[in-house]
């Protein structure tokens, strides 16, 4: 753009509502952010790599020593709720899109994400459009048209919470001093600089999810982010409010931690159970005897995964925070009663679990998902906003408890490689045209799902785990499957992009390395 500030560049012709997006104030903002604190996030995905690599080389992580004082201390608890924050019984997700972001807010339940990161596709108009959204509806001015219908907001709608991308992610579409600005910074900084005054006028205020944090330390870089911005603008500090999602299996051993380093900022943690199970297969991808079954049987009743929700309910009670528990990502399906009534029972039984638990609210990914939820967490909470009186002081969970990943009757079959395939293949086709939540055999996938997909089926090949009929999972077995999945697929959806999506699938599957995240190489094809 002509007007932009010295040293920052908009590398790409801008989309609509630009103009109001991208203004120089704005652009500013962002380039002093990148200038404060790039080289930080670089040294802190550094640290990453090098931890990766102890772990390649047999490691497994446990609670830090070094950190035993702030685990230890019971005094210490982060900043009361906001009273728009205070009751989060049932929050729903979906990107930030105006469709979307118009029924979520208008749904009932108390709070709605709106996603810039897993489940919204990163093209420049999708972010662009999505930060206008997102400003249109703090004004209660968003509304969207179709031939069939006209779409605006109720008079009382859910408290909005933004999600950014992660912290390994760049936005390649602005250059500050000819580096690509953090994706993180992108999205955060927009939302903040045009919306915090606003929301807090409003008797609201500037609330956030933070994905992907591996440690307190990449904690600890968001809370200075947020004092600089709130500083650089006039706002006054603690008005932010981050709910961290514990969506590796690295922060589940710092939720103290995370927590102590956000205190003054921080609203509670959240159980992100997809991102988790794909944390786990990356971490400990070398290794032959932390292998997962099919997807379908890795549910929160494992006991890996039942040790990590329960610790999260412990840290954040212990803490005054809410813990918030998991995505029911099932699409009630009208033509399909049958399946819709059996999931639904599924859908109960998992949010029953994290009620009984002591979590304070839930995720469901439609609509119609939340009066189920709601029932289920009003029943157990009552006329309470939450129940963080619930100590759970009974909960012990250990390291080896975190990482104990047997199942019982835990196996990997053919349907579970067809399935790993036909999702992966659907997903990254959807997601290369620009759509980041995509509707698959009645589940809403984004890219957490994707990524367990296909890292599954790496690790499955690398490994070559045997199969529950004793053949053994190979690459040409590999490509058997994805040949028939990708004839069929193209015949019932022509005009997708599957020739990318499946040599994007192959490279992710066949190499003989482990792609960190499917975004990064996915990224540089989403232009094309």
């Amino acid at each position: 753009m002509s007007d932009a500030p010295a040293g920052v560049t908009v590398t790409t012709p801008s989309p609509a509502h630009a103009q109001e997006v991208l203004t120089p104030g704005a652009l500013a903002f962002l380039g002093g952010l990148h200038r404060s604190f790039e080289a930080r996030r670089r040294e802190l995905l550094a640290a990453r790599a090098a931890r990766q690599a102890t772990f390649d080389a047999g490691a497994l992580p446990d609670f830090l020593p070094e950190t035993a004082r702030i685990r230890d201390d019971p005094s210490w608890n982060v900043a009361a709720a906001p009273h728009d924050l205070d009751d989060r019984r049932v929050e729903i997700t979906g990107p930030a899109e105006p469709k979307m972001m118009i029924n979520a807010l208008n749904s009932g339940a108390r709070v709605f994400m709106a996603d810039f990161e897993d489940a919204l596709s990163p093209t420049w108009e999708n972010v662009v459009s999505g930060q206008w959204a997102v400003r249109q509806a703090v004004r209660r001015e968003l509304t969207f048209e179709t031939d069939q219908k006209a779409y605006a907001l109720d008079a009382e709608i859910a408290t909005l919470v933004i999600r950014p991308r992660g912290w390994h992610l760049d936005e390649g579409h602005l250059l500050v001093d000819g580096s690509p600005i953090s994706a993180s910074l992108f999205d955060f900084g927009l939302a903040f600089f045009h919306n915090a005054q606003e929301q807090l006028a409003r008797d609201s205020g500037p609330y956030f999810y933070l994905p992907k944090l591996e440690s307190h330390l990449e904690a600890r870089l968001w809370n200075e982010v947020f004092l600089a911005a709130q500083d650089g603008l006039g706002v006054p500090r603690g008005s932010i409010r981050a709910t961290v999602l514990i969506e590796t299996v690295l922060a589940a051993f710092e939720m103290d931690e995370i927590l102590w380093e956000l205190r003054d900022h921080a609203s509670g943690l959240n159980a992100g159970r997809w991102d988790y199970i794909f944390s786990l297969i990356k971490k400990f991808h070398t290794r032959d005897d932390m292998i997962l079954p099919d997807r379908m049987r890795v549910t929160m009743a494992v006991p890996f995964m039942r040790a990590y929700q329960q610790l999260l309910v412990r840290t954040c009670h212990a803490r005054g925070a809410h813990a918030i528990g998991g995505m029911s990502a099932f699409i009630p399906n009208r033509r399909q009663p049958e399946v819709t009534e059996k999931a639904l029972a599924m859908v109960r039984e998992d949010k029953r679990r994290e009620a009984g638990d002591g979590s304070d609210g839930t995720w469901v990914a439609h609509p119609d998902l939340v009066p189920v939820a709601r029932e289920i967490f009003d029943e157990a909470l009552g006329d309470r906003p939450n129940q963080k009186s619930r100590l759970r002081d009974d909960v012990n969970a250990v390291a080896a408890d975190l990482l104990d990943t047997r199942i019982e009757g835990g196996r990997v079959t053919e349907g579970g490689v067809v399935t790993n395939v036909s999702v992966a293949l659907q997903y990254l086709a959807a997601w290369l045209s620009g759509n980041g939540a995509a509707a698959i055999n009645n589940l809403m996938e984004d890219a957490a799902t994707a990524e367990i997909s296909r890292s599954q089926l790496w690790q499955w090949r690398v490994h070559r785990v045997k199969l529950d009929d004793g053949r053994p999972m190979t690459s040409s077995l590999y490509a058997s499957v994805r040949d028939v999945e990708l004839e069929r697929l193209r015949a019932a959806a022509p005009g997708f992009r599957w020739t990318d999506a499946a040599a994007l699938l192959d490279d992710l599957v066949l190499r003989d390395d482990f792609t960190e995240f499917l975004t990064l190489p996915a990224y540089q094809l989403l232009d094309g």
